[in-house]
């Protein structure tokens, strides 16, 4: 009876980290891995973040400015310990394009020659663009299925129709994609489905009293539910300057203050409690420093909702 005794904390000492992991993964829905976290100049760092189940390598690219020089930093940081040839051909299954903006898709086109055949979702607005501007043989190859002739035929295009939720091919994950206002241009938020979890990214956007629009009203009301619920994971959302920057050169982005009022709104139709805590990844943040410095005292100091900020780093996993 006594050699039991001493024999049960033992046990539990060893079995313990056991317990703690299967709690962790039992608790984590997402592995997603920036690429590149800024808005801006730094053309080595740029929107675009890898997404997959936890416990899975079949990623979705979500935008993609920035793809070789990220998937070298998350392999130095081991996020990956695979090549990153690899993770770029075999791990990446699709790219989900928030809007045609250089700083959103640039990756792509640069590194189409040594990528694999697979699928470009997006809205049909962005798809013609990339169509008619980019995949063209004046001013790069047509590595797509359509468009200018020879057609390589590399890449699928896949429009997304607002709102309504789509299988990704080759992966586990569902998303339903909904239009954003981006001052000149239509933009688009990607929420991903894993196994009823869920995980909302949004490409560039300016507030509904800016853009004069209601498109950011409408994503609120959809993704209330599952904010009420716990099933959403985390937002990715862009805040690109600090409050000084006046409200007519916003050019369809954010502030600190901005991204509360929009926070509010959401609250509105979830309750402020059902805040509290809630992942919010900031992203699309605009050099230099000094701006980056400042959005991020903003941002704090505005935090009356204790909203769970993020920063994300280049090359660094994180797990929801």
């Amino acid at each position: 009876m006594n050699f039991k005794r001493k024999l049960l904390p033992l046990l539990y000492i060893l079995l313990f980290p056991v317990i703690v992991s299967a709690q962790t993964s039992k608790g984590t829905a997402f592995k997603l891995v920036p690429l590149g976290v800024l808005g801006g100049i730094d053309e080595s760092n740029l929107s675009a973040y890898m997404l997959a189940p936890a416990g899975s390598n079949s990623y979705i690219c979500l935008d993609a400015g920035t793809l070789h020089y990220g998937i070298e930093k998350a392999v130095a940081n081991k996020s990956f310990n695979v090549a990153a040839s690899t993770v770029m051909r075999q791990y990446i299954k699709g790219y989900f394009i928030s809007h045609s903006h250089l700083d959103h898709i640039a990756g792509l086109i640069i590194n189409s020659p040594e990528d694999s055949t697979k699928n470009i979702y997006a809205l049909n607005d962005c798809i013609e663009t990339i169509k008619t501007h980019y995949f063209t043989w004046k001013s790069w190859a047509n590595f797509a299925d359509q468009g200018e002739t020879p057609a390589l035929k590399k890449y699928h295009y896949k429009v997304l129709e607002p709102g309504a939720e789509t299988d990704i091919e080759n992966t586990e994950l569902k998303v339903k994609a909904f239009p954003l206002s981006h001052s000149n241009l239509t933009s688009t938020a990607f929420l991903v489905n894993s196994n009823d979890n869920y995980l909302l990214y949004l490409g560039d956007t300016g507030p509904d009293e800016i853009e004069k629009s209601s498109n950011m009203q409408n994503l609120w009301q959809a993704i209330a539910p599952l904010v009420k619920n716990k099933k959403l994971k985390a937002i990715l959302i862009e805040v690109s300057f600090p409050n000084e920057q006046p409200d007519k050169t916003l050019f369809g982005h954010l502030t600190p203050k901005w991204l509360m009022d929009e926070m509010n709104k959401l609250a509105s139709f979830t309750g402020t409690d059902a805040l509290k805590g809630l992942n919010i990844v900031v992203t699309h943040l605009k050099p230099p420093v000094t701006s980056i410095s400042k959005i991020k005292v903003q941002l704090k100091e505005a935090n009356k909702l204790q909203l769970n900020l993020i920063y994300p780093q280049q090359g660094k996993a994180l797990n929801f």
